[in-house]
């Protein structure tokens, strides 16, 4: 089976050509073409991403990344399209809400040959509303232009696809660089697998909107165990880094001056104690960290540094430090511990993260170092860095397992509030 999937949740305009076979037992999947654009650059100004903004940038960009999509699948051939006057007219009904978007689409889409895909997958929710219709309303065009059914895939069930998939590493990546346009993706291995889940699987979800837990007992079916009750964790690193000055995106940022302290001396002899605050000025509350649910708050965390900050107005670069270190070490602690929480109370028998968060590289430490110590039957998945941000890999690898399933939309619409359970 292959896939084209879209995504356009938040500020990355992507498209990938998968091709999948086998069952929930074990699938094998190809990645053909992979093109992605990222509009970080566009909302650094606005310090986050202005979701006006971001639709206009994915009505621009969803043609052209499309084309080199298909050029990278060796899918693009030339071929004008005999589509009746209704056809044409429904076409520029959907489309008439993103400007420039319907006549991109007939320039070019209308002179190529439909490609040989199976069906098409699109990011439905959740995430900004706006820029989430861009991306389902192109999926329902190329479904009339093409005659190919749709999936509509939940971007989080996504993420978990993209932590619980594996590198194949017995064959040798067909990317070849020279043949890439500037809006491919050369980071990604082109072969993939998902084999030998052990059940229940425990996916902590974590990025700049979703903080949750969520339990899949049996296969696509999803259960909500603990969810943040205000901020997201990455709403939280951001919003600090703000507070500290740092540029947009701020998480990577803080996470950059904690690792910056902990490669210290004054730090590596003292590493393990992770609980530990470095000055006795700089410690850091966690919250609902000894709660007997499996919820979070952040808030009250990030109130914290800015009450650290307005009593010492005038930081040092070194202060930033011990301040992003306290920070990332009071959120790493506050999730591992409710992470923990819930693999007793579940019994799961494999834990993933997923989501933008599950890049941060202490996270990702910690939590490996954690389990190998006091759950070491538990396996534990996470997605390599390429595969951790928004991408369409991910949801071609969801739509894969919904497809199969025939589960495809007639009434395709939009939720920014779409839910897993």
């Amino acid at each position: 089976m292959r896939i084209l999937s879209i995504e356009t949740s938040c500020d990355e305009t992507a498209i990938a050509i998968v091709e999948a076979a086998g069952d929930e037992q074990a699938a094998q999947f190809r990645v053909l073409g992979n093109a992605l654009i990222s509009q970080i650059d566009i909302h650094k100004e606005y310090g986050g991403v202005f979701p006006a903004l971001a639709k206009r940038e994915h009505a621009k960009n969803l043609v052209p990344i499309l084309e080199a999509a298909l050029e990278e699948a060796e899918m693009l051939r030339e071929d004008t399209q005999a589509w009746s006057e209704e056809t044409r007219d429904k076409i520029a009904a959907i489309l008439s809400r993103e400007p420039g978007l319907a006549e991109a689409f007939f320039d070019f889409v209308g002179e190529c040959e439909p490609p040989a895909i199976d069906a098409i997958a699109v990011t439905a929710g959740p995430g900004l509303e706006p820029a989430l219709w861009v991306g389902v309303n192109f999926a329902r065009a190329l479904s009339l232009a093409w005659q190919k059914p749709v999936v509509a895939v939940n971007h989080m069930e996504g993420h978990i696809m993209a932590a619980l998939a594996s590198r194949n590493d017995s064959e040798k990546s067909d990317f070849k660089n020279s043949k890439k346009s500037d809006f491919l993706e050369s980071s990604v291995t082109d072969r993939l697998g998902i084999k030998d889940v052990k059940m229940p699987v425990l996916a902590l979800l974590i990025s700049g909107g979703h903080t949750e837990l969520v339990l899949m007992e049996n296969w696509l079916e999803y259960k909500l165990v603990g969810r943040t009750l205000d901020d997201a964790v990455g709403e939280a690193f951001d919003k600090v880094a703000r507070m500290l000055g740092l540029p947009y995106p701020g998480g990577p940022e803080v996470s950059r001056l904690a690792e910056q302290l902990r490669e210290s001396e004054s730090v590596k002899s003292d590493f393990k104690m992770h609980s530990r605050s470095l000055t006795s000025g700089f410690a850091l509350p966690r919250p609902m960290i000894n709660d007997a649910t499996c919820n979070f708050s952040f808030s009250g965390l990030k109130t914290a540094v800015l009450t650290l900050l307005k009593k010492n107005p005038e930081m040092s670069n070194q202060e930033k430090q011990h301040i992003a270190h306290e920070f990332e070490n009071a959120v790493t602690e506050v999730l591992w511990k409710k992470t923990e929480r819930a693999l007793e109370d579940s019994g799961a028998q494999t834990l993933v993260i997923g989501g933008g968060v599950s890049a941060n590289t202490h996270i990702r430490r910690f939590f490996r170092e954690r389990l190998d110590t006091t759950c070491p039957a538990v396996e534990f998945r996470i997605p390599s860095a390429a595969l951790s941000t928004d991408n369409a890999i991910m949801i071609a690898l969801a739509g894969f397992y919904r497809a199969r399933r025939e589960e495809f939309s007639a009434d395709l619409i939009a939720n920014g509030n779409r839910s897993l359970s």
